[in-house]
């Protein structure tokens, strides 16, 4: 809750679960000016809804949210269905640049490819818990006392689903499904959540893995040749200005290497398409730098030759060793 630089992807088994589950949150970050995108799985008896995910998803100020695709059988959905929703899942998460995500799903599949999208990209997971569901666990708690009201709204959309009489939501149907959210509860002013750690995110069932950005991997480690070739090429390249000679090779080489690396690192926020771009970039200029079967050398000793072999070295290192996203001091 660090202010309007959030940008939180939610997901959720089917529309009305964003509201009463996590509604209070999502209404705090929109009033603070930060992105949410909802994602909802898709359940047959919710294709009638979509007058109340309009509804309710005003009242949250909510203007983004999807359906992701549907199981051919709801009973075992397929690999390839799993894999379908976690490519969906980490195309949102890397279209937003997420710094976070939500989980209010229940639904084992979805569960797990969403989990594990996000811990192949390393944004962090938070489960959407009862305190009573998660004894022992630590427990973050969302203070969402100042939108109940919109909160309420939202969930108050849904009249197919709930009844709303003051703070308390009592299902439509007489005999609900065996589920916790279709229970009669009390909204109060804080919703709670569990951190989802690193190593219980199955992130080899994500498409963010290595087998699919291998490609991605290919052409940044070609990338990081080409740069490599050029600034070696280039490096030793002067304009004299009056009595001062200005070493503008040097300076435009190492400014593209930056400009590359930090690029990729701010577009994608991927460390490992930067490591082999860096991988490219500094073994051309090693290799570069011997001396050649008939004694020629790129990169002669000196000042410059030094600078162009060890500053690209710098300046990887400082672009993968960055943390994703700059700490700031939290106001919740």
């Amino acid at each position: 809750m660090s202010g309007s630089a959030e940008r939180i992807l939610f997901v959720h088994d089917r529309p009305g679960q964003e509201s009463l589950l996590t509604g209070g949150t999502i209404a705090r970050l929109r009033s603070c000016g930060s992105e949410v995108l909802v994602l909802f799985g898709t359940v047959a008896d919710d294709d009638h809804a979509d007058d109340a995910v309009r509804s309710a998803m005003a009242a949250l100020d909510v203007s983004d949210w999807r359906m992701l695709p549907a199981a051919p059988s709801a009973a075992s959905p397929s690999v390839h269905h799993r894999q379908r929703l976690a490519e969906a899942v980490a195309e949102a998460l890397g279209e937003m640049q997420a710094t976070a995500l939500v989980i209010g799903a229940e639904d084992e599949a979805l569960f797990a490819a969403a989990a594990g999208a996000a811990g192949s990209l390393g944004v962090p997971v938070f489960v959407s818990r009862r305190v009573t569901d998660a004894v022992g666990q630590r427990i973050v708690a969302i203070d969402v006392s100042d939108q109940v009201d919109q909160k309420l709204l939202a969930i108050a959309a849904y009249r197919h689903r709930w009844r709303v009489t003051g703070h308390t939501v009592e299902p439509v149907d007489a005999d609900p499904p065996p589920q916790s959210t279709d229970l009669s509860v009390t909204i109060g002013g804080t919703e709670t959540y569990q951190t989802l750690p690193a190593a219980h995110a199955p992130a080899a069932e994500a498409p963010g893995g290595f087998p699919g950005r291998a490609p991605a991997a290919g052409v940044a480690f070609l990338t990081g040749a080409g740069f490599g070739v050029l600034g070696t090429i280039a490096h030793q390249a002067t304009l004299p200005i009056g009595p001062v000679t200005v070493p503008i090779g040097l300076i435009l080489a190492l400014a593209g290497v930056t400009a590359l690396l930090a690029g990729l690192r701010l577009v994608l926020g991927d460390r490992m398409i930067v490591v082999f771009c860096a991988i490219g970039l500094l073994g051309t200029i090693f290799i570069l730098s011997l001396r050649s079967a008939g004694g020629s050398v790129l990169v002669p000793e000196g000042l410059p030759g030094m600078v162009w072999t060890v500053g690209p070295t710098l300046v990887a290192t400082i672009v993968l060793a960055w943390p994703r996203i700059p700490a700031r001091p939290g106001t919740a």
